[in-house]
């Protein structure tokens, strides 16, 4: 199963999007694709700070969002962030708290984590990364 990162759900909607994303998306069954409620919270953070509000809120709520099921941050993500963080800046390694969550979730449900961005979360052990953007 694989997870979505934000950076990928992005690029679904841009104007000319990763042909290579987009292959390996309508290959994939949809019962294995997902994404974070961290995400959505991402994608409407940066939407509501956007002159163009409405209209990127209503490409993901009719492009993207029904393509995938949304997971949630709960009691048992919340444990594995909470000793992921810990152990990351016990080596001195600095994660947003968002990527850290994000990761938990897929740690979590044993999810690949499908994002642009690999260098945020290659020092997180235990978590599976493809970057399908290239």
């Amino acid at each position: 199963m694989y997870l979505f990162d934000t950076d990928v759900l992005s690029n679904i909607v841009k104007r000319n999007p990763s042909q290579t994303l987009l292959r390996k998306i309508q290959k994939l069954p949809k019962e294995l694709q997902y994404t974070s409620s961290i995400n959505i919270g991402e994608i409407h953070y940066g939407a509501n700070r956007s002159s163009r509000k409405e209209q990127i809120i209503e490409a993901f709520e009719e492009r993207v969002f029904p393509s995938v099921h949304i997971v949630g941050f709960d009691e048992t993500s919340g444990k594995l962030f909470g000793k992921l963080k810990a152990v990351l800046e016990k080596q001195g390694i600095v994660c947003s708290e968002p990527d850290l969550r994000i990761a938990s979730i897929a740690i979590q449900h044993d999810f690949v984590l499908i994002t642009g961005n690999t260098k945020h979360f290659e020092k997180i052990s235990g978590l599976s990364i493809e970057d399908w953007i290239e």
